[in-house]
């Protein structure tokens, strides 16, 4: 058991050779953050309306917008939601492990 924590523990440094990091970071999808962008650009206007002297119609039409809007940033975003259980599991296994 004890070996098997020391292996886990200290690894064996590979012989393999060591390939130097690129030194600029690409951002690999630029034309979906100037879309992004675009649609937070929309957003922020729609909030700055004056919306008080809508006919309820538009209102309704820019409501359905927002939703559409924040549909397509949700799906360029590629956020990852991590649920509390998920969490506690893995400040438990941290703290078993460590």
């Amino acid at each position: 058991m004890v070996a098997c924590l020391t292996l886990t523990v200290f690894p064996f440094q590979s012989k393999a050779e060591n390939v130097p990091a690129p030194s600029a970071m690409v951002d690999p999808k630029p034309a979906e953050s100037a879309e992004i962008k675009a649609l937070e650009l929309r957003l922020n206007a729609i909030n700055s309306m004056d919306k008080t002297k809508m006919k309820a119609s538009e209102k309704k039409a820019l409501r359905k917008e927002v939703r559409s809007i924040d549909k397509k940033m949700r799906e360029l975003g590629g956020v990852v939601y991590i649920s509390g259980a998920a969490v506690i599991l893995i400040i438990i296994l941290l703290i078993v492990l460590l």
